[in-house]
């Protein structure tokens, strides 16, 4: 899937993903894409309510090894 942003966040746990994502597509333009990349279990939950509650596209999820890259538009 293509995007505009990559954000790393492997290694840390919740809240920060999200958190870092919050901030990260703060600086994108609407209909942007960011690839947000964790290893977090809880971000399985913790991403699509953060996309749910700010307005963002959850546009879908991908498994590599132990980490998981998410596809959020902006809103």
């Amino acid at each position: 899937m293509e995007f505009d942003d990559d954000l790393d966040a492997l290694g840390l746990l919740c809240p920060l993903p999200v958190l870092k994502a919050r901030k990260r597509l703060k600086s994108l333009e609407t209909g942007q894409v960011l690839r947000l990349q964790t290893t977090d279990p809880a971000a399985v939950i913790d991403v699509p309510h953060f996309c749910a509650e700010q307005g963002h596209d959850l546009l879908g999820q991908e498994e590599h090894g132990n980490a998981t890259h998410y596809f959020i538009r902006k809103g």
